[in-house]
């Protein structure tokens, strides 16, 4: 069976740019995995094309990367596991809580209610309760 890994908003589209760092750096987090995003990343995606008025050839690449993914379902236990976990971030005072994280919350939270790893580049995700992360940062000095 192959496992399956939820993609973070920045991993998920580096693969859009040619010779992408980023890209390179998280092909091993990703190759041999089914790769999932949650609503919110399609829709930062979605949102960075559309402000950066990127052409048609481009917004059809981010289609089809888009199609090849899962886009995981927000259900009741979604939406709990977001409550849950905001109110446990803010007791621990982890980042996740405030409002300007909402959509990284949420990434968080699909991860954790599908109780699958979160392949991201962002410190934000780092000490998150109960999400298994796999990152290149350097956790341990954040």
């Amino acid at each position: 069976m192959i496992a399956t890994v939820l993609v973070d908003t920045n991993v998920f589209t580096a693969r859009l740019r040619e010779r992408s760092l980023l890209a390179t750096s998280y092909a091993k987090h990703l190759f041999g995995h089914r790769l999932a995003v949650a609503p919110q990343t399609v829709a930062e995606a979605r949102y960075g094309a559309l402000s950066a008025g990127w052409g048609h050839a481009r917004t059809e690449r981010l289609s089809r990367l888009i199609a090849r993914a899962r886009i995981l379902p927000v259900d009741i236990d979604t939406t709990e596991t977001v409550a849950r976990l905001r109110d446990e971030c803010r007791q621990i005072g982890h980042g996740l809580h405030q409002r300007h994280h909402n959509a990284d919350l949420w990434i968080a939270a699909t991860a954790i209610r599908w109780h699958i790893p979160l392949v991201a580049h962002d410190a934000v995700f780092a000490g998150c309760p109960g999400l298994e992360l796999r990152t290149e940062l350097d956790t341990a000095n954040p």
